[in-house]
């Protein structure tokens, strides 16, 4: 009964109720947008944790066996996994390997005497990274020291600037979508402010008269809550192979199956919630 109401309020002001929807395509998109990334943080985060690592560059006076040595004493701490000493001539081999395709002209200005010798240090734990970092700080060979400390604090850092940002957008959002909501369905109310009269004096309660208002103002959020899912989940399938060329082989995808189906019904949940609530006030407000 109350489903084919919604229905008939909704095809006698179409233009209205696709603004609602919109309003709430928008702000769900949003929303989706946002949890896919912040997802995709996570992981990475989680990666870089999981990986720890430390890297030594030495100066150019720096001898082999004086390397070893520092290298044997990391490997007598117990505290690493894996160590791996990277001479000069490795390290123009691997600078080849990486900028042979994106820009070769780059190759033939390097040379390994301008490159560093370096140590490459899998700690077993991350919080081992910055005792490990102090065992050669201000050593005169030294010539600077790398860890994904540095790397997750800054990382850490923009997500933590990016999360106030898009709450801020989408606080924005969620507010708009309220009002246009409530605005829409006032607007309803007023319109058929007589036909509510006579049902009333029919001995319909006020309930029956709010429950198709509350539902289509639920309606829109569901469809705004699908539409949205379904256009955030193209974009990521589209820019999925710009991001993992951009990361270089870090593992972040494919983004569990589970995990998206999770945003959608949170974000059907919230979109529903949002509806209802609009259109209660909006009930409270023009249908006494």
């Amino acid at each position: 009964m109350h489903l084919k109401t919604v229905g008939k309020y909704i095809r006698r002001s179409p233009y209205q109720s696709l603004a609602a929807v919109l309003i709430m395509i928008l702000t769900m998109f949003m929303i989706s947008i946002f949890s896919i990334l912040t997802i995709l943080s996570i992981r990475l985060i989680d990666y870089f944790e999981q990986s720890p690592q430390l890297t030594l560059f030495f100066k150019e006076e720096a001898k082999v066996d004086q390397i070893m040595n520092i290298k044997e004493q990391y490997e007598s701490t117990g505290k690493i996994s894996s160590i791996k000493y990277v001479s000069k001539e490795d390290a123009l081999k691997i600078y080849n390997k990486l900028f042979e395709k994106e820009n070769p002209i780059l190759l033939d200005l390097v040379t390994s005497d301008v490159l560093p010798a370096s140590i490459e240090i899998q700690a077993q734990k991350a919080e081992h990274l910055e005792e490990l970092a102090g065992m050669v700080e201000g050593n005169e060979l030294i010539d600077s020291i790398a860890y994904q400390k540095d790397i997750i604090d800054t990382f850490i850092s923009w997500v933590n600037v990016f999360k106030t940002i898009g709450i801020a957008v989408i606080g924005v959002l969620v507010v708009t979508a309220i009002l246009v909501i409530l605005s829409i369905i006032a607007f309803k109310i007023v319109v058929r402010r007589d036909e509510i009269e006579i049902m009333k004096l029919i001995g319909a309660t006020n309930w029956f008269v709010r429950t198709p208002f509350i539902f289509e103002g639920m309606f829109y959020g569901f469809v705004g809550a699908i539409v949205g899912w379904f256009l955030s989940l193209g974009i990521l399938f589209y820019a999925t192979p710009f991001i993992q060329s951009s990361l270089k082989g870090i593992p972040i995808f494919p983004i569990p199956t589970i995990l998206l189906a999770e945003v959608l019904v949170g974000q059907i949940i919230l979109a529903c919630i949002l509806g209802a609530f609009a259109s209660f006030l909006a009930v409270l407000r023009y249908l006494k």
